[in-house]
């Protein structure tokens, strides 16, 4: 909604007196238990009760998002932490003027199954190109507010009024993964969730003494609430090189650490402690219409109850110092694509960076059993001659002109002469597409081959093609190039930063 202030849902009214001990004790089990939280300066959650509604705030992000997870698909939302310095206490922080950046973001990438997460956190200094956002205005009206390129990641939220939505869409261009929702908080959520909590333990290899941040602690174990929570996540200068990158393991560490505590048999035991938390969470809160309220985050919570933290993965975009500066001046970065691509690829292909229990991966494997054996069958068998192969080429979704470059690498590179372009195709689609007639297998093995497409993006029709006619070949948003192929890696480059959310880590 731009710079306007976000809406609020009413609270609905219960009717009658059996519902709500039912409702008090799924709550007790599954809030504490589920509860993600998002600490850089600040930090998300959801917890569920009917009557916490009015404190959600609620933003109408428009097709930002999907508008709602599916059952059985993946589900991606967004946690954003801005550094506006709202609530008390605060405005002595940087920038008391601050409209909020975009100063830390993750994408929660939550497997099919359920049984596991990745948590990818996009540096906020990253040199990207934020697309033209339509945001919704107090009025009603839609804004379209114009794109940049070449810019930092943080400016996609609050400048120019740039709402969630805005964030959304701009990584979605950096990582190629359509978002469903988005929870986003400032400053003030870190510390009184902190101390809801009853503290979050914290281990530091050496003494601190931060200045800037006001962050002083000796070496060893500390439990953290309230100032001293967020001097620990806003501190650039006590850990590794002193830069965002190291603060970003730091504030991971500390999520981490959160979550644990949240499963922890005191906070879901203590009704004081759970709706003490409950209350801070929503009031911290601010979510997309999709998700804008309690019964709907319950919806999502049921989602994920089963999830064990170590199968929760943290990880952070690979990317390397901006070239385009001087030695000496270097304060942006720009993505390392020799492993975030293949990193990328492993999130699109919901391909878990977790080693996930064999009992859960068997249960896994069985039911994937059917599905898996009909996508490789189509990848067996003869593969035609690429003079042989017919194939029209349509943007669904690619960069600019990925349909005519594709053509003319099939044509110059591959000999496949008898493939059309046909321009952008009528509808976007995440994932590029094969349709081909059974009696054109011999062809859709061909390209699939020339173009690195797993099974999954072989569609088979269920009648014969008549002869000349061409299979369509729709490229989609997670198209990269023309040879840069489409099957996710199984394994996770070996220098990517990752860290599960069950093991504790002293910060260094």
């Amino acid at each position: 909604r731009g710079d306007g202030p976000p809406g609020r849902r009413g609270g609905r009214p219960r009717k009658g007196g059996g519902g709500g001990g039912r409702r008090k004790r799924i709550l007790v089990v599954t809030g504490g238990t589920l509860a993600f939280l998002l600490v850089a300066g600040s930090v998300g959650a959801y917890l569920y009760y009917d009557h916490l509604n009015n404190n959600l705030k609620v933003t109408d992000v428009g097709d930002a998002g999907t508008g709602g997870f599916k059952k059985d698909q993946p589900i991606n939302i967004l946690v954003i932490g801005t550094d506006k310095r709202s609530g008390a206490g605060n405005e002595g922080y940087g920038d008391a003027e601050s409209v909020g950046h975009a100063d830390t973001t993750i994408l929660f990438h939550v497997s099919k199954d359920r049984s596991n997460a990745t948590a990818l956190s996009i540096p906020r200094d990253l040199i990207t190109n934020i697309p033209a956002c339509p945001t919704k205005q107090p009025d009603g009206s839609t804004k379209t507010i114009p794109g940049e390129k070449g810019t930092r990641f943080n400016i996609s939220l609050g400048q120019e009024g740039r709402d969630p939505g805005c964030t959304m869409r701009t990584v979605k261009e950096i990582t190629g993964i359509t978002v469903d929702h988005f929870m986003m908080v400032d400053f003030n959520a870190v510390k009184v969730l902190s101390t809801a909590v009853g503290g979050v333990p914290v281990c530091l290899a050496k003494a601190v003494d931060d200045k800037d941040s006001k962050l002083k602690l000796d070496a060893g174990e500390h439990r953290l609430q309230g100032e001293e929570a967020l001097a620990f996540v806003r501190t650039r200068h006590s850990f590794g090189n002193h830069g965002d990158l190291d603060r970003i393991k730091t504030q991971q560490q500390f999520l981490g650490s959160m979550m644990r505590e949240m499963k922890s048999k005191e906070t879901l035991t203590s009704p004081k402690k759970f709706f003490s938390l409950a209350e801070a969470a929503t009031k911290s809160l601010n979510v997309d219409s999709g998700i804008g309220s309690i019964d709907k985050l319950t919806n999502l919570a049921g989602e994920l109850k089963d999830m064990d933290l170590k199968n929760i993965t943290f990880t952070t975009l690979p990317v390397l110092d901006n070239p385009a500066e001087p030695e000496g001046k270097k304060a942006t970065v720009v993505i390392e694509h020799g492993s975030a691509d293949p990193l990328l690829k492993m999130i699109q292909g919901d391909v878990s960076l977790t080693e996930v229990e064999k009992k859960e991966q068997a249960a896994k494997d069985a039911a994937d059993a059917e599905a898996k054996s009909k996508a490789d069958a189509l990848l067996q068998g003869n593969r035609a001659p690429a003079g042989d192969v017919r194939v029209d080429v349509y943007n669904g979704g690619g960069p600019s002109g990925s349909a005519s470059t594709t053509l003319a690498w099939l044509q110059n590179t591959k000999g496949v002469n008898k493939a059309s372009n046909r321009g952008n195709a009528p509808a976007k689609v995440d994932t590029t597409q094969l349709e081909y007639a059974p009696n054109q297998a011999d062809q859709a093995r061909a390209l699939a081959d020339m173009m690195g497409l797993p099974a999954t993006a072989l569609k088979m029709g269920s009648a014969d093609a008549a002869p000349k006619t061409p299979m369509k070949l729709t490229l989609g948003a997670d198209f990269k190039g023309a040879g840069i192929s489409l099957n996710a890696p199984q394994k996770a480059p070996e220098d990517i930063q990752r860290v599960e959310a069950d093991k504790a880590i002293c910060a260094k």
